[in-house]
């Protein structure tokens, strides 16, 4: 989760601001980071799309259109 991580530092904003626009809490999100707590894809996005990057993680046939 390294990637997540670098970018999360990277953005300007307080952890908490990110995970209120997420929709979890700041203890979730450092269980990701530190690969404690597993990552559903649902919320993987959302990630994607509050911090404005694309991780390239996506399932097989799985479309954004």
């Amino acid at each position: 989760m390294d990637k997540i991580t670098g970018v999360r530092e990277a953005d300007s904003r307080l952890l908490k601001a990110i995970c209120k626009a997420v929709g979890m809490s700041q203890m979730n999100w450092y269980r990701i980071e530190e690969e404690k707590q597993s990552l559903p894809l649902e919320t993987l996005h959302k990630i994607e799309e509050v911090l404005g990057v694309d991780f390239g993680v996506e399932l097989e046939g799985e479309n954004n259109a």
